[in-house]
This record gives structure tokens, sequence and C-alpha cells, in this order.
């Protein structure tokens, strides 16, 4: 039976889970925004996605070189 994966890994799994789904609602409300003030909510949706996608594959990764990751 293998490993269970650690707490701090499940954690670091649903931050990248949930910066697919921030990604996901911005590429949605973008293309039904009916003005600039929305386009720019979602570009910030956007941006903020992709930085804690990016914190949080280096911690992931970070956590495989220790041999702590466990799919």
């Amino acid at each position: 039976m293998g490993q269970r994966m650690k707490p701090c890994d499940e954690s670091i799994r649903k931050i990248l889970k949930l910066a697919e789904e921030m990604l996901e609602l911005a590429d949605e409300g973008d293309a039904v925004r009916e003005d600039t003030g929305c386009g720019v909510l979602y570009g910030v949706l956007r941006d903020s996605a992709f930085k804690i996608k990016k914190l949080a594959e280096a911690e992931r990764d970070a956590h495989v070189k220790k041999g702590w990751w466990k799919d």
C-alpha cells in the first residue's frame, strides 16, 4: 500500500487546482464582459492565478526534491 500524501502537499495540490479554476473563471468572464472595468477585474484575476500557480509549482518541486511529494 502506498504512502498517503502529507497534509502540506495536499494543500499545495488544492492551491494548484484553485489557480486553474481562477484561470478558467477569468477566461469565462472575459468572454462575456460588457465593459473595461470587468476586463480589468478578469485581468487581475488571471495575473493573480499565474503568480499563485508559479509559487505553488515551485513549492511542489521543492517537496519532490525532498522526497515528500507522493502522487
